[in-house]
């Protein structure tokens, strides 16, 4: 077992890792409230809410289970977890369990950010993706149709609870998504953990448990350091977007075709083209990334059939955009990652052709 501490003023919880076990009694003293809603979705509810309600004896629990998948993630789902908090009388001394993927952990965290201005909540992700990235540090929200998490609240949970465990009955694909999530921390301050993820690839798909752990370790750890210095957004923790401008912007316009992991995995590729064309850093960057991230068996190439026009229509609805201008996290070397600004529409639609499959130039 690991125990990370993220301390932000005003807050402190535990992120607790464990190989085998959920774990809840490191965090009970944290859980005073009598009353409990399990929040999971129509395929991770089957597999664990049935062993969490073991867990939480004592308590009167209750469920409510949303259906799975990014299309979900909106304010349908969001409504449905605030009438199950109404009809069972939920008060602000009461608290939410989220049990599921980053999608679920958001989707959670903003009910509960919502519900009465704000009741507690403990994260229990059960894909990489969320134990990696999407049940820390706070961001909560909902997607809009006109873009990715454009609705939304900044809650920190209680806790959270990482069983990796939980990763054996992941599907290959949605495993590997998390993968492209792990691989921007090594472009946004954490060079070294570039090599020792092309150390320990085959470990890694392997699921080898002490790679595992040192993984969710790791990159929880990189993103608790961020959040301690910038917990709402308005400095370094832009940083943690590296590829994700591109990649929601891919999610959109391909209808959350791609899992959000492998639509961050194409970003980090277009950040690093868009890096060298703005002469940031030397050209064999982006070349680094597509190794990399060929090696866990994700895109790293966008279809031919989605145009420049369409992912830059997408981009101009990003948070960072400022008076029309777009910014853009990007790099000056591995683990050198910084906020770029006012970059020209022109220069963005060649980095997206150049990353493009019908490009004849794309490695």
């Amino acid at each position: 077992m690991h125990i990370l501490s993220l301390d932000i003023p005003g807050k402190q919880y535990p992120i607790v890792i464990d190989q085998q076990a959920f774990n809840f009694a490191k965090i009970r003293s944290r859980l005073t409230a009598q009353k409990v809603m399990l929040v999971s979705d129509v395929h991770v509810a089957p597999l664990y809410l049935e062993p969490l309600r073991a867990e939480l004896d004592g308590y009167e629990v209750h469920e409510c289970v949303i259906e799975a998948g990014e299309s979900h993630k909106n304010t349908d789902s969001w409504q449905k977890i605030l009438n199950a908090l109404a009809e069972q009388g939920f008060n602000r001394s009461d608290v939410l369990i989220a049990v599921g993927g980053g999608i679920v952990c958001d989707i959670t965290g903003f009910a509960a950010a919502s519900w009465m201005r704000g009741i507690d909540f403990v994260q229990v992700p059960t894909s990489l993706l969320a134990q990696i990235d999407a049940s820390v540090g706070g961001k909560t929200g909902v997607n809009h149709a006109a873009g990715k998490n454009l609705i939304g609240a900044f809650h920190q949970p209680q806790a959270v609870l990482i069983n990796i465990a939980t990763l054996q009955t992941l599907p290959a694909r949605e495993f590997a998504a998390g993968i492209g999530e792990a691989i921007k921390y090594a472009g946004i301050n954490q060079p070294q953990f570039f090599t020792w993820l092309q150390d320990n690839r085959l470990a890694i798909k392997q699921q080898d448990k002490e790679a595992l752990q040192h993984l969710i370790s790791a990159c929880c750890g990189f993103k608790a350091d961020i959040v301690r210095k910038d917990e709402k957004e308005q400095g370094v923790r832009a940083l943690l977007n590296l590829g994700h401008t591109f990649g929601h912007a891919i999610e959109n316009v391909s209808d959350y075709r791609y899992l959000h992991g492998e639509a961050v995995a194409m970003g980090l590729v277009m950040a690093a083209d868009l890096s060298q064309r703005l002469g940031y850093v030397e050209t064999n960057l982006k070349n680094k990334f597509i190794e990399l991230i060929a090696a866990f068996d994700l895109p790293r190439l966008l279809p031919a059939n989605y145009s420049p026009e369409q992912l830059l229509h997408a981009m101009r609805l990003d948070k960072k955009v400022q008076s029309g201008q777009h910014r853009l996290i990007l790099m000056r070397g591995m683990g050198q990652a910084f906020m770029a600004e006012d970059i020209p529409e022109t220069v963005i639609a060649e980095t997206i052709r150049a990353c493009s499959e019908g490009d004849k130039h794309e490695s």
